[in-house]
């Protein structure tokens, strides 16, 4: 990605963006498990961030992601959780929620910003 494909839109701010999450019926109702916090504490955040970072990079950052609105489950890893909770599931979400443009493939600046939001997430609940 070129100087010319800078981004042309602006992250939320996170203090923010975790206080109108905090405000959704929807974003606020998910919470890590007893088996979630295990999991985390069983694996190590570092792999944990790993495992975001590999979701981020599959199932949201091409262009057109299969099944996008349907490719992140609703259980079955903190990471999932992580992604609804912080409207991270889906291009519409991170197009509403982060003003991410859909459309387009993420760049490593906005993978790395997605991971971390999760990684935030995560951690605020362990």
């Amino acid at each position: 990605m070129g100087t010319a494909d800078a981004i042309a839109y602006h992250l939320p701010d996170r203090k923010d963006l975790f206080e109108g999450l905090s405000r959704s019926k929807f974003r606020s109702r998910f919470h890590l498990s007893d088996s979630d916090r295990e999991y985390i504490k069983e694996k190590g955040i570092d792999t944990i961030r790993s495992h975001a970072a590999d979701f981020v990079q599959k199932r949201l950052a091409p262009e057109n992601p299969e099944n996008d609105g349907k490719q992140t489950p609703m259980k079955g890893h903190p990471v999932f959780l992580a992604q609804h909770a912080c409207a991270c599931c889906c291009r519409g979400c991170l197009e509403k929620w982060h003003h991410i443009p859909a459309g387009k493939v993420l760049n490593d600046e906005e993978q790395a910003y997605i991971v971390d939001v999760l990684m935030e997430w995560i951690q605020s609940g362990i």
